[in-house]
């Protein structure tokens, strides 16, 4: 699913991607997690992780706290590209959620 759409990104968005991406790894979500033992983290920038949430099937950008438990249940159902690219362009004009 990754591989499937990483070929989209122009070179910073792909140079960006590499710097924040993880082996993807499930981590703990209190509300909606424990049922599928977790959400497979993708990504790690500052406190907040991009994740997969296989019940909505999208990705989805969540704080976390303690490494290896996210903190608030998303639900975006967005793309790998979009999710990225977003964070991208928050990163170079922040959204009240960088802050």
């Amino acid at each position: 699913m990754i591989g499937r759409q990483e070929y989209l990104f122009d070179e910073p968005e792909s140079n960006f991607w590499n710097f924040i991406k993880i082996e993807p790894v499930k981590w703990m979500e209190k509300t909606m997690g424990n049922e599928g033992g977790g959400f497979w983290v993708v990504a790690v920038f500052g406190n907040r992780v991009l994740y997969y949430n296989d019940i909505e099937e999208g990705f989805n950008i969540s704080l976390y706290s303690s490494y290896g438990e996210i903190a608030e249940y998303s639900c975006e159902q967005s793309d790998l590209y979009d999710s990225v690219v977003s964070i991208f362009n928050g990163l170079k004009n922040p959204p009240y959620w960088f802050i």
